[in-house]
């Protein structure tokens, strides 16, 4: 089996689903992690291109306590999803499809507080048809929750993130956590979203729903028997 897990930024898969990923990796499973934005081909009106530098080195070191196979890294303009066409968006997620051939599909949550999430996990949507010949091997998607942005978006004007997929973590939380750690960068103080503190928390709440110490919720998006 081969899974995909589509990040719109490095950090998203580790605070989405690290603890899964380490699981699967740990069952022989490979893992294909694919960070959808960077600088950008273009000058980036926010932030300078040594950013990303740090941010991706991070992104391995993390990705290399998980267990994960490989990092793919492409090029779309982060946090201006929302101001490129969505051609361009749907062929980057296309290619990533068509490169790995992927059994299982991991997409952020299409009512994200961020656009970038909406953007990617529509890409995925449009690329990921199952009658298209590119999607023949994929067998499932599902969408994972992004602390710092799935649960910002305003009530009741979008659908809310309600798992109904769960992975038990109990025993690669730890590795979760580490993984995190590595994004020295983006790791937050305990009261905020991206933290330590908060990682734990979100995963000791979804592991009640299975009666475990520790799991992750997704949503399940479609699942095709051929």
């Amino acid at each position: 089996m081969t899974i995909l897990v589509i990040a719109p930024h490095a950090d998203d898969e580790v605070l989405g689903m690290g603890g899964t990923i380490a699981r699967f990796a740990s069952q022989g499973q490979k893992v294909v992690i694919a960070v959808m934005t960077g600088h950008g081909e273009s000058p980036h009106p926010i932030w300078p291109r040594e950013m990303w530098d740090k941010v991706r080195e991070e992104c391995r070191a993390s990705a290399k306590a998980l267990g994960a196979a490989e990092v793919i890294f492409l090029e779309l303009p982060a946090a201006c999803l929302d101001v490129t066409p969505a051609w361009k968006i749907n062929s980057a997620v296309e290619k990533v499809i068509a490169q790995v051939s992927p059994t299982v599909i991991y997409v952020p949550f299409a009512y994200d507080l961020h656009k970038d999430h909406g953007s990617i996990a529509y890409a995925v949507t449009v690329a990921a048809r199952p009658y298209l010949s590119r999607a023949k091997t994929v067998e499932r998607v599902l969408a994972y929750e992004t602390l710092s942005e799935t649960h910002l978006a305003p009530p009741y004007l979008a659908p809310a993130f309600q798992p109904n997929v769960f992975v038990n973590i109990t025993e690669t939380l730890d590795t979760k956590l580490n993984a995190m750690r590595a994004y020295e960068s983006q790791l937050q103080e305990d009261h905020l979203p991206r933290s330590i503190a908060a990682l734990k928390a979100l995963a000791t709440l979804r592991g009640t729903h299975i009666g475990c110490n520790a799991a992750e919720g997704f949503v399940l998006l479609g699942e095709y028997v051929r």
